[in-house]
Order: structure tokens, then sequence, then C-alpha cells
């Protein structure tokens, strides 16, 4: 990619040597973009995976000690890197819900998309990266500042976890309120196991086993029924072919 493009390539299409590098820093919730123009700082993360943790020691002296991980990336034209794909270029894949890089607009939509593979390489115009270990230095705008969560959690057992609760502790007098002007807003707590919901719970297991024990009584009463149709049916016939008998003779 270093060689001089040749005479009738527009130079539009090959690869720019910049790079920008996004990377996050989970603990402070800060993130910062750097620009990276010497490929040489670049030579570590080229044919790594995404998930693969590289050192920062070749992108400056600031960053020695790093440890990032690879979260992804897109390429120049923007097409996502998607996990799974073990090449570096771009394919075309059959998506459908549930896979990543997808959102499906109409139930049961397929749809054939590009996106590029999960191995790195110059061709790469952004690539994600995720602050795994701190080194000795600080970094300006992404380890010495600190953005709090905006929300708390809003499942019932992530309040546990994070408020360290038993079972038997009441998650709704935890739940993490924010000030909306003169008022406070709270969420709704998700999978929140209260007396009502327990006795739903409750109902519809005596529905369920209700219809059970009728469709067993029901089924009973067939067959029942069924045998004694076969045996009138049997006696019909027999009758039949005792009448025949009796005017042949």
């Amino acid at each position: 990619w270093l060689k001089p493009p040749s005479p009738g390539v527009a130079t539009s299409l090959l690869p720019s040597a910049t790079m920008k590098l996004n990377i996050a820093n989970p603990t402070t919730g800060c993130q910062k973009v750097y620009e990276i123009e010497d490929d040489k700082k670049l030579l570590p993360f080229f044919d790594k995976r995404m998930g693969a943790e590289v050192t920062g020691d070749t992108l400056g002296d600031e960053f020695k000690g790093y440890i990032f991980k690879i979260g992804g990336g897109n390429d120049k034209q923007g097409f996502p890197m998607k996990q799974g794909i073990l090449c570096n270029h771009r394919v075309r894949l059959l998506f459908k819900k549930g896979m990543s890089c997808f959102r499906e607009r109409r139930k049961g939509c397929r749809k054939r998309k590009s996106v590029r593979g999960c191995v790195v390489g110059p061709d790469l115009a952004t690539l994600s990266l995720v602050l795994i270990k701190k080194g000795d230095e600080e970094l300006p705008g992404l380890t010495d500042d600190s953005r709090p969560r905006r929300l708390g959690p809003k499942r019932a057992s992530h309040i546990r976890k994070l408020f360290a609760l038993e079972k038997k502790d009441d998650v709704r007098k935890f739940v993490v309120r924010r000030d909306v002007g003169k008022k406070s807003k709270a969420p709704k707590i998700q999978r929140l196991v209260t007396p009502q919901m327990l006795q739903r719970k409750r109902y519809y297991r005596s529905q369920t086993r209700k219809k059970m024990v009728l469709g067993k009584q029901l089924k009973e009463e067939y067959h029942k029924r069924l045998s004694e149709y076969k045996h009138e049916q049997k006696e019909a016939r027999a009758a039949e072919v005792a009448k025949k008998k009796k005017h042949t003779k």
C-alpha cells in the first residue's frame, strides 16, 4: 500500500495513511479520538482480530504501558467490521433478525448486506479500541476526567448488584432518580417480583392445570363413546348378517 499509484489508477481509491483511533475508557465513561498518520505506529494492530488485546507502546510515549482491546471499526466507505468473518476485506452476507450489523425493518425480513471482515488492515478509516489496562502517564480527556452515567440501572437484579442488596431488601427504595426541573423522575423497574405478579403467575398455572384436567376428562369420554359406537356398529352388522342368512334359508 505504500507504493506510489500507477498511472491510470485513481488516488481516491487507494487507502490513505491516516487512521482514526476511537478509544473508550469504561471506568471513567470518557472517550477520545486520535488521528494516527504514521503507518509504522499501527503495525501491531494489523492482522489482529476483533476482541484481541494489543499494547499501545508504538502509538507514542504517552501510551506506554496501556493495553487496548479491539472493539470494531469502519473502512473508508463506512462499512462496519463484523465479528466472526475471518478476512480483511468486504463480503456480502444474508442477514436476519438477531444478527449484528442489521436491524429488522419488517417481521421475517432478510437482507443481503456488505460488511467488513473482523481482521484489522490498512484500509480502515476508524478503529474502535477499549482501554483494558492503564499505563503510567495520564491521557488528557480520557483518563484524567470522569463522566458518571446519566441514568442508573433499570432491571431489579442490576440494582441489587449495584448496591449489594439481598433478596429481602426493597429494590424500589434504591432506584437512581434524576432531577428534571422541579420534579425528579425514576425509571420503571423491570422484572420486579411483586405480590400481584406472583398472584398472576399462580392464576395462570391454575388455569393451565384446569385445562389439562378438562382435556384429560374429555379424552376419556371420547374414547369411552368411541368404544361404545364401535360396539354398536359391530352389533348392527351382526344383526344385518343374521337377517340376510334368515332370508336365504
